[in-house]
Parts: C-alpha cells; structure tokens; sequence
C-alpha cells in the first residue's frame, strides 16, 4: 500500500469528500452530530435520577387548595409528575406546555407537578399565578426532593399506571417532547 492515500482508504476519503459537497449530506451529518450531543446531555442530566423500571418514590403531599394527594391514588393512569422551583425561570416557561399536555391528556393521564425548593407557600402562590397554573400543585418537602434526587429544575417523570418510572426529562421540553415521552 502506497503512502499518498492510495487503496480502499483512499478510495473511501475521496467518496466522503465528494459527499460532502452535497449540501443535504452535509447538513444531514451536522444533524446527526448535533441530536448525538443533544442525547448525550438529556443523558448526563438524568444520571442520578432513578431509573427507568424502578417503582416511583411514595408520598402524600399538600396541594395549594388544602387537600392531600398521594402518589399511591393516582396508580392505574399514567402519571406525568413535573418538579420545579417557584424562582425557576426555566420552570416558568415550561409551565403552559404542562398545561397544554394535562389539557391533551385529558382523563387518560394524571398530569401533576411538585413544588420544590420554595422560601414559603407565598412564593409558590405567586408563581401558579403569574404563570396561570391549571394543574394540580403539591407542596413537597426536602425528603420529597432526596427521595426522587431532583437537583436540577425543571424536571418532569413519566410513571406508568403501575407507578413504576418509565423515564424522565430535565430542563426545559417543549409539549411536543412532552407529548412524545408521555405517549411512547
């Protein structure tokens, strides 16, 4: 074999860069590239969460309205469980995309989310309000948040009628990645 990229190596760079000066290749490559990075981070965001398969942490929590609610009653749906912070600017904006699925869910999911990380009960308030929060919103507590080891905000699980986790998503997710994860 020759030295000047001669043989099936060379033939197979000299096809590479030919392909390369079609521009649908070119993008398509850079595509591909970009959604590997994109799936590696959703990756590493997620590696301290409980897996996928593992039975979903219990608790009985305290809406904004006063009543109690325990993860236990929402088995036999799926249950899409959104944890944020009131001083969350990213939780804000992933708030009406929530809303959105828990509307296009409808009665064939729950679609609840958990306070976390909150000075007061004011606070949490304040955020349901100036983001229009339709859905339920439970009070959760430090054991609440070590229990299911949220440490990143947004962060939204997917449980299955049998209260197992199936998956889970940190940061924020449009309603279409939102709908996508709830339906598979």
């Amino acid at each position: 074999m020759q030295g000047g990229g001669s043989g099936v190596l060379g033939n197979m760079r000299a096809a590479w860069a030919k392909a390369r000066q079609r521009w649908w290749v070119r993008w398509g490559v850079d595509l591909a590239f970009l959604a590997l990075i994109f799936v590696a981070v959703a990756a590493w965001q997620t590696r301290h969460l409980p897996g996928s398969g593992a039975p979903a942490p219990q608790f009985t929590l305290r809406t904004l309205t006063g009543e109690t609610v325990s993860l236990e009653s929402l088995r036999g749906k799926p249950v899409v469980l959104a944890f944020w912070a009131p001083w969350c600017g990213v939780c804000g904006a992933e708030s009406s995309n929530i809303s959105q699925l828990r509307k296009l869910a409808g009665d064939s999911a729950h679609v609840i989310s958990v306070a976390l990380a909150y000075d007061d009960e004011a606070a949490v308030q304040r955020f349901a309000q100036e983001h229009a929060v339709d859905y339920p919103v439970l009070l959760g507590d430090d054991s609440v948040q070590e229990a299911w080891r949220v440490n990143m905000f947004p962060t939204v699980f997917f449980l299955s009628p049998e209260g197992t986790i199936e998956r889970s998503v940190v940061g924020y997710t449009t309603l279409a990645g939102l709908s996508w994860r709830w339906m598979l």
